[in-house]
This record gives structure tokens, sequence and C-alpha cells, in this order.
């Protein structure tokens, strides 16, 4: 049955802040103090244990400030103690005629009628001032995208020493920390499905970068050493196009990236490119990055079929479609935009892009409780973790805030002028939101 949350704290605000002069980079911060991919130091949209960012904000509550960002993007930031690393894309230049988009079934994107260049900033953490800004290209985009979406969906990563940005078919770049290009690869042409744009975000681990190429082409998966640019390996894929982003998870004493795809979920063996695993079950349209736990990782589509499956991974060896491996799969109700959180042994997940919370146990795949969710709309960011609250925010400007109980309730609903399809971030004790707009920090202290 489903439930409502009743709203226990609501706060509506309004602040800002301008650019200013960086100091010093933090070359070995604390755990807490890094954020060095899109969902966080363990891949599952988890916070560090010792992070503690506010409960409540508003426009004129908690902002330790509000940048103004150049460009758009849905890419969410990355940071490596002081510094904030932020990608964008900006139109420029005279405008043309708009070039429409031609892929079979385009439908709902916007059009290209100015070049775009390709940016990368870095803000510092302490007083949201811009250090630097770097053009990485700029180019007349050969698609436009979802009205929804953007140019510069995928997020950037970093290993501390060097920040990764990658754009697509844009290209994937690799900068220092005071924004000097140390290498470049143009991959390719990606061809998205109805032209509805590119937004899978590379994963990294020693020193391998693997980046996920599904499209209407021909795709693959491909590792690329992050100290040279040079390829490592390169697997074709029997795919069509996802979005999905690849995670990287130690099996059996290996690491393993783990990609989903509408023909199969794979694991690749990080060193080599070889399949080690593979299990069937998801739909087309696949969007949802995998989240893993315990040993179990969790992946869930919902286009055309609705499909969400656990898989052990523990052993796993060949085609594992029928095996014991699959701990279970739940056929309605699943996943699509937002990735899952697990949590604890608890997934959370929303139906399709919903206001609706599905709570499930992991291991089992019982189904906890169904909530919808007051005040939220369109929720495309995937929610995150934090001490014991969960954090969940919306294309609205809206942050829902809840504690992770038997019976979870609604600690705030947090209310900002902007829109959220970026996933927030949480460093030390602060949170950090990409809008559309505005770079926020919030923090109580």
């Amino acid at each position: 049955m489903m439930k409502t949350l009743f709203l226990l704290i609501v706060c509506w605000i309004v602040t800002g802040n301008g650019y200013g002069v960086f100091a010093a980079v933090q070359e070995s911060p604390d755990s807490s103090e890094t954020w060095s991919s899109w969902r966080g130091p363990t891949q599952n949209g988890v916070a560090d244990p010792q992070t503690d960012p506010p409960t409540e904000w508003s426009e004129e509550k908690n902002i330790k400030f509000k940048t103004p960002l150049v460009g758009k993007g849905h890419s969410t930031p990355v940071v490596w103690g002081n510094q904030i690393f932020v990608t964008s894309a900006e139109p420029v230049g005279k405008k043309f005629p708009a070039i429409l988009d031609t892929a079979p079934g385009a439908h709902d994107n916007f059009s290209v009628s100015q070049q775009h260049r390709f940016l990368v900033s870095s803000f510092d953490r302490k007083n949201g001032t811009l250090v630097w800004q770097k053009t990485l290209d700029q180019v007349v985009p050969h698609e436009g995208g979802h009205f929804t979406g953007s140019l510069a969906s995928a997020s950037p990563v970093t290993d501390g020493k060097r920040v990764y940005a990658f754009f697509g078919s844009h290209g994937l770049y690799c900068l220092d920390y005071q924004g000097q290009l140390i290498w470049k690869k143009i991959i390719g042409r990606m061809n998205s499905k109805h032209a509805h744009g590119e937004g899978s975000t590379p994963a990294l681990q020693d020193g391998v970068l693997v980046v996920n190429w599904d499209h209407e082409g021909q795709s693959f998966v491909i590792a690329i050493d992050a100290g040279t640019g040079e390829i490592l390996w390169k697997v074709n894929r029997p795919e069509v196009t996802s979005w999905s982003s690849p995670i990287i998870v130690k099996v059996d004493g290996r690491y393993q990236a783990v990609i989903p795809g509408t023909a199969a979920t794979r694991g690749y063996e990080l060193q080599t490119g070889k399949v080690v695993w593979q299990c069937g079950g998801l739909s087309n349209n696949v969007v949802a990055s995998p989240v893993y736990e315990d040993g179990i990782v969790y992946v869930g589509s919902s286009y055309d079929t609705q499909s969400f499956l656990a898989i052990s991974l523990a052993g796993a060896k060949g085609d594992i479609t029928e095996s014991p491996h699959v701990l279970w799969h739940r056929r309605r109700h699943t996943p699509y935009v937002p990735s899952p959180l697990v949590f604890r042994s608890t997934l959370y997940f929303f139906r399709h892009y919903q206001g609706i919370l599905y709570r499930l146990d992991g291991p089992s795949g019982k189904e906890k409780d169904v909530f919808r969710l007051p005040g939220l709309t369109n929720i495309y960011a995937s929610p995150m973790a934090a001490q014991n609250r969960i954090y969940i925010v919306d294309r609205g400007g809206r942050t829902m805030v809840l504690d992770h109980a038997d019976q979870p309730k609604i600690l705030a609903l947090n209310r900002l002028n902007d829109s959220f399809s970026a996933s927030p971030v949480a460093v030390g004790n602060e949170l950090i939101l990409r809008g559309e707009k505005s770079l926020y920090i919030i923090s109580a202290k």
C-alpha cells in the first residue's frame, strides 16, 4: 500500500555571491573531503561516514556561497579538498538557421543554432570563487539532445592529481589541477537513439579509465591509460544506445568494470577487457547506472519493459542469466532515469522519474514500502545518502531530506531558485548542489 510522508519542515530562501581568487590546492585531503566521481566514494551514492551536511537551507539560510555558472550542464561536480570541478557547454558566436536532428524517431529535442564551447571550471570550495576555466573544444554539435538534457551530462572524475572531463563525441580530456591540458582523446562520433544526447560517465580505477560507448552504430567499451591517454583495450558490444555509466568493483580479488545493456549486463576484466560474466534481462533505453554493495550488483531499467535485478558476483562466470547468481528479478515499478541508491542493504529508487519512492531490502528484493513524496516532481538526479539521511533533489529546485529509518519521515523540504538535474554531493560538513544557473555550497557551520 502506498503511504504519504508528512512534511515536517519547509524552507524557502535568496542570496548571491561573486567570483574571486583561489588559495592553495589541497593535495591529500581527508577522505571525507573528496567526491571523486559522480556517485561518490563507493560509486553507489553514499557519502563518507564522516560527512555531515546540513538538513535545512534556503536562499537566505545556510548558503555558504552561490556562484553563477557559465553555460549549461547536468554533470555532477567532483571535489578534491578545496577544489570543485564542473563541466558545461555554452552556445557562442553568431546564430545560424537551426539544425534539426534527423535521427530516426527524433522528438522533443532542442535544435542547434550556434557553436558550443565545452568547458571545465575550477572553483575554490572555501569561498566559491572561480579559480580557472578552460575551453577544451568549440564546434557545432552534430546532435542537439532531448530538451530536458544537456551537452555536458557526463560527470568528470578525478584521482587527486588530474581531472578527466568527458564530452562524448567532443572528446575525453585530462587536465592538471591548474587547468593545463595534459592529453585529449577523440574517441569517435556517437549517434544516440532519437538523437536524445550523450551522458555516460567514465569510471576510473588504478590508472584505467573505462568508457561505455553504446549508441546506434557499433557499440563498444574502451579502456584508456589515465596517465597517457593511450588505448589499453577496446571490446565491441552487441548493444544499442544506453546512457548507463560503468562502475568498477572488486570480485574474487580482481577488478571488473560492470556495464548494463539491453542485451546483457556484463563484467569486464579491468586489465584486459575480457568478459567474465554476462546476464540478460534489461530493456531498451538503459539509463540508470548500477550500484554495488556486499558482493551484489543491482541493475535496472524501465522503458518498453520494466526490469530490476540483483546479481551475486562471487564466482560468476559465463552466462549467468538463468543461474542462482540472479538473486531476484523485479518486473514492475523499476528505475529509469535516476540511478538507485543502496545504503545499508536498503535500495532506494523512483518509479520512472516521478516523486514516488520505493524501498527494497537489497539481498532479498522484498519491498519494504513505497511513498509518494509531496512537493517533488521530475526527479532526474540520483539520490544520495549521508549520515543517516537521504537527499533527493528535483528539477523544480527542491531538495527533500529523509531519515533512513524503519518508518522514515521527512526532515526538511528545502527550496532554491534554480533547477537541479545533477546529483547532490556531500563533503565534510557541506552539501554541494549544481543547478542550471548557479553552484551552491550549503553549510550550517
